[in-house]
């Protein structure tokens, strides 16, 4: 006979055995994802790749055979000591001036607007300037009247104060037309033009004072003009941050239009700046804004060296790090050395 309470035993061995199966199962499983996950399927990239790059001063060192330097037109220059007036070059506009305190007229001023408002102020003008006729006509009758003791003093006055009243409206006719500037047709044979230089608010005070600036047309290699200070209504945006400076330009050769971009160089507060100096034409520019040169370290060898430009004038540059005094650069042919560097044919 069987009793109940011996089956206790059978149920916890077996239960306890289905246990243990399964934990070894799942353990087993694991493993084997694990062991799968580790290695890539055949074909596939894996997700990160590196690989050792070279410092920028493990540069590439060329030698030239004599030929070859005769071939590019190299010329070189030692780096000496050096000076040039510290300057900012930012860009501006040409406007027309102002006349009596109005506004500068410029490439955002509608034309065709300005040139209806040009014609009724010309208008009123006219019409103020025949009435102050008229009450001077009325004015010299009244008054030979009372010569002539044939009018009398009360009519003398009131054609006095007509007068005066006509000529007032005259005078503010006058002033409200000369705020409108030059006629819009004639727009193009101003002698003079004016330069609007927007200038950074946190900038203002690095700037020199009532000096004269260069201005030159973007993207070209013209000489520059200068430029003198003027007194201007006081523009600024708020939303640029920006405050305007205004500067006189001599334009009778019509070389510059209304709303054309300009180049202009501003004075920096400071006076020179000191330093190595050499041609601009030794210095080279990639494509992230670095600045280069290429040093002759041997005969016939070169190689390309960072530099940092403080300052330039007049086809000079002033350095501020980079180069040794007296280091031998290349100041014609640059270019070409760059191509040859990076295989790009010149």
């Amino acid at each position: 006979m069987y009793s109940s309470v011996n089956h206790a035993p059978m149920t916890a061995h077996y239960g306890g055995r289905m246990r243990s199966n399964c934990i070894c199962f799942a353990t087993l499983a694991a493993l084997l994802l694990t062991a799968c996950g580790s290695e890539s399927a055949p074909g596939t990239k894996p997700p990160v790749h590196s690989e050792a790059i070279a410092h920028e001063t493990e540069l590439v060192r060329l030698t030239l055979t004599p030929e070859a330097q005769k071939r590019l037109g190299i010329m070189t220059e030692r780096a000496s000591s050096g000076s040039v007036l510290e300057t900012r070059m930012t860009s501006g506009e040409i406007v027309i001036p102002a006349a009596s305190g109005g506004a500068p007229i410029n490439a955002a001023s509608n034309l065709q607007q300005l040139a209806a408002q040009q014609t009724a102020a010309n208008g009123e003008v006219a019409r103020a300037r025949a009435q102050l006729q008229l009450a001077r006509i009325a004015y010299n009758r009244a008054t030979q009247l009372v010569d002539e003791e044939a009018g009398s003093i009360r009519a003398q006055d009131e054609a006095a104060a007509a007068l005066a009243t006509a000529k007032a409206a005259a005078d503010v006719a006058a002033s409200q037309r000369r705020l409108l500037g030059p006629a819009v047709g004639t727009l193009t044979n101003q002698r003079y033009v004016w330069v609007r230089v927007p200038v950074f608010g946190t900038d203002l005070a690095a700037i020199q004072k009532g000096q004269s600036v260069l201005v030159a047309p973007l993207g070209a290699d013209g000489a520059k003009r200068s430029a003198r200070p003027v007194d201007a209504p006081p523009s600024a945006n708020a939303v640029a941050g920006t405050v305007d400076l205004y500067f006189a330009l001599d334009n009778r050769d019509r070389a510059y239009r209304v709303g054309q971009r300009v180049s202009v160089t501003l004075p920096v507060a400071g006076g020179e700046r000191q330093g190595l100096s050499l041609p601009a034409s030794a210095i080279l520019r990639d494509i992230y804004g670095g600045e280069w040169v290429y040093a002759k370290t041997a005969p016939d060898t070169y190689v390309r060296q960072r530099i940092e430009v403080a300052a330039s004038e007049d086809g000079r540059a002033v350095l501020s790090r980079g180069l040794e005094p007296g280091t031998v650069v290349v100041t014609t042919g640059a270019a070409e050395l760059f191509g040859t560097e990076f295989g790009v044919a010149h």
